[in-house]
């Protein structure tokens, strides 16, 4: 048997894709119709399906939904491919934004991360994690301090490394009750504020790609969307700190008991994914800012998706479309 080495890293991004668009077309048909847990499952199916015909010894280290319900087809390090080529690691979301999708609102995406075999952090089993991502512009910038420090001060650093003012900045952040204190902060720094109720994968790709017309995303998200987010930040040559968030004094016990990790400690981008190998899919499932959704044409499906590959830091937006099987 070959080892790890001995196969190319050729552009696994584009069989991640294949994936994504397999879920998209899955999910794409449960847009508005008020069903989280279906339209999931069915792209989690579609999803896998295509994963176990890639050649690589893989296995999915990390997806939210094995914690949303117990019937969930893709489980923690549950293997993928034919067992054989490179062996690597993968982060999954069949449907980032299962909500937006369920009520037919825009920036439902799929979306798959993959990197070598323990090439991701692994760290406690979380669910929050609190982010800062920016582009490229202003990595070299970004210091772990940028985690703990008012963020007037962030974002005036930013602000010098864009070569722009505070006012000029957009700030990407999830609307949800905990980012209260730091919506008030960014909004009395004079910075413009951009809520979403779900979804900080898109906003990530807002800051990261040139068109995006985000400058950064601050605040507490999934940690499964972190690992992705980190795997994209790589590839498009950005900068992200992470550290986990736990949401209550309990929460914090268990994490600090359970493993030896710094609960406090900033990780950067090349901490939470450790190899530039990395590959990065996503594929519309409804229109949104970086992608739009899947469209159906009669006997014809469309599909836009978005590859990265880290090693290359290329950046492919393809436009696919299928012929769907005629009914019977």
């Amino acid at each position: 048997m070959k080892n790890n080495h001995d196969f190319p890293y050729h552009n696994l991004g584009l069989d991640m894709a294949r994936a994504t668009e397999a879920a998209a077309l899955a999910g794409g048909r449960w847009m508005g119709r008020g069903d989280q847990l279906r339209s999931d499952h069915e792209a989690a199916l579609a999803m896998l399906q295509v994963f176990d015909e890639i050649n690589v010894n893989g296995r999915i280290v990390s997806s939210d939904l094995d914690k949303l319900y117990d019937e969930a087809p893709i489980r923690m390090n549950q293997s993928v491919g034919i067992g054989v080529g490179p062996e690597m690691d993968f982060v999954v979301d069949p449907i980032e934004g299962r909500n937006l999708l369920a009520r037919g609102h825009p920036d439902a995406i799929s979306v798959a991360a993959g990197a070598p075999r323990g090439a991701f952090w692994n760290g406690p089993p979380a669910i929050y994690m609190d982010k800062i991502v920016v582009d490229a512009e202003v990595a070299s910038a970004l210091t772990p301090e940028c985690l703990d420090a008012p963020a007037a001060w962030t974002l005036a650093l930013i602000a010098r490394s864009k070569q722009k003012a505070v006012s000029d900045l957009i700030v990407f952040i999830l609307n949800r009750p905990r980012h209260k204190d730091l919506i008030e902060e960014v909004r009395r720094a004079g910075a413009r504020v951009m809520l979403r109720s779900e979804g900080d994968v898109v906003g990530a790709l807002q800051v990261l790609l040139p068109s995006g017309g985000v400058d950064v995303l601050m605040g507490v998200g999934s940690l499964v969307d972190g690992l992705i987010i980190a795997c994209a930040t790589r590839a498009a040559n950005g900068a992200m700190l992470g550290r986990l968030a736990p949401q209550s004094a309990e929460e914090r016990d268990v994490f600090s008991a359970a493993a030896d990790v710094d609960l406090d400690q900033a990780l950067t981008v090349d901490q939470l994914v450790k190899s530039e190998r990395v590959f990065f899919a996503a594929t519309g499932v409804t229109d949104g800012a970086v992608l739009m959704g899947v469209h159906y044409h009669g006997e014809r499906v469309g599909f836009h998706s978005l590859i990265m590959r880290g090693e290359t830091h290329i950046r492919r937006m393809v436009h696919t479309e299928y012929l769907l099987d005629r009914p019977d």
